[in-house]
């Protein structure tokens, strides 16, 4: 009788620790189910921030005013110079043309962004020639006269606080940095046929200087330099191109793709424009990694058990014709039978979905040669 009232305590006991665990469980799946979705609501919001980043450096490289007021609305920037200094100075994914047009105006914030967008390069204990070799690389001249007035005024304030030894009179320095960008260009442009010579460049800086001529041996090594090492200027149809490329698409964003040989899920920036997907490593990348032309494909939700939100683009049965970019720079044809893709969250996901559905176009020639590869299957098996 012991025995069996032993037994159903032991029963009792071991339904009361199952249903613990049970609810225990339960409450982990839960707690888990929140931090998933906690996760992905960040990972959600940050990608948006950086879709409005993104969107804002665009604007400021085809509009710099109206850039740089959308980046104060969006709290990217607060309307201090400094703070704008430093966006600009740091310059990711904007261009350089647009950089040197925002500074080169004279409105009075324009004014106090340049001087503290000068104040941001380190000029101490550098030759002239150098100061302006690392100046003139952080954003492209403008072409108006009074714009570049204002700028290389500006630098040659802040070169001769920073170098008070080298040369002591501001204007001074304004008219050798002008001739040494003249000379820049006499010396390195192959259209010039003519050449200055060292004498000549001596001979125009006669009598400049407060109090006497500039040394002749500073002006000889500032030749020298600049005849050995030209000034590397940013290329206008560099700004060009971050200004045009991929302007208006008709989506763009974060999404996870699964590698093609090696099965990883890497982060990529995806731009849908002229039914075309194109992905990037970075947001300011100028060169895709992939280009994949939307015809003939079709988009299908799937389910991933080890990330949500997934849909596949693939082309009934056929390699997907596209291409990537090789580690060597060498465009090749991809191999993928299909892209598997995923979103940060369910709204992504058919965003992107609808999206890519209605960039999709069809060219019957490709259906007609799948037919015709189907029947010679059939008649090979026979």
């Amino acid at each position: 009788m012991a025995q069996t009232e032993s037994t159903k305590i032991t029963s009792t006991n071991r339904e009361e620790l199952l249903e613990y665990i049970n609810n225990l469980q339960s409450e982990i799946t839960e707690i888990v189910s929140e931090i998933d979705d906690f996760e992905r609501l960040q990972i959600s919001r940050k990608i948006e921030k950086e879709n409005e980043l993104l969107s804002a450096n665009r604007k400021f490289n085809m509009d710099p005013e109206k850039g740089i007021q959308l980046l104060i609305n969006k709290k990217f920037l607060e309307r201090d110079p400094e703070q704008i200094a430093s966006f600009l100075y740091q310059g990711a994914g904007l261009s350089k043309a647009a950089i040197g047009e925002y500074l080169g105006q004279r409105d009075p914030l324009n004014i106090q962004v340049l001087q503290a967008f000068v104040k941001c390069q380190d000029l101490m204990k550098l030759g002239l020639v150098d100061a302006l070799r690392r100046f003139l690389g952080s954003f492209r001249l403008p072409g108006e006269a009074q714009k570049i007035d204002r700028i290389m005024e500006t630098f040659s304030k802040h070169y001769c606080l920073c170098n008070p030894d080298t040369i002591k009179s501001t204007d001074s320095c304004y008219i050798v940095s002008f001739s040494l960008i003249i000379l820049n260009t006499s010396l390195h442009n192959p259209s010039v046929k003519e050449k200055p010579d060292l004498q000549q460049f001596i001979s125009i800086h006669k009598g400049i200087h407060p109090g006497g001529d500039l040394p002749t041996e500073l002006l000889t090594e500032m030749f020298e330099s600049l005849k050995k090492e030209p000034f590397q200027l940013p290329e206008e149809e560099n700004a060009w191109e971050l200004t045009l490329a991929f302007q208006k698409p008709q989506r763009e964003g974060w999404l996870l793709k699964m590698g093609g040989r090696v099965k990883t899920w890497k982060k990529r920036w995806f731009i849908l424009k002229d039914n075309c997907l194109y992905y990037f490593e970075y947001t300011t990348d100028k060169d895709p990694l992939g280009i994949i032309p939307l015809e003939n494909l079709s988009v299908e939700l799937t389910e991933d058990s080890k990330k949500p939100y997934c849909f596949d683009l693939h082309a009934r049965g056929q390699t997907v014709k596209a291409c990537k970019t090789q580690a060597d720079g060498k465009k090749v044809q991809g191999n993928h039978q299909s892209y598997h893709l995923s979103a940060a969250s369910h709204e992504e996901r058919e965003s992107w979905v609808q999206s890519l559905r209605s960039s999709i176009s069809w060219n019957p020639f490709y259906d007609t040669v799948s037919v015709h590869k189907k029947i010679l299957a059939i008649k090979k098996d026979h």
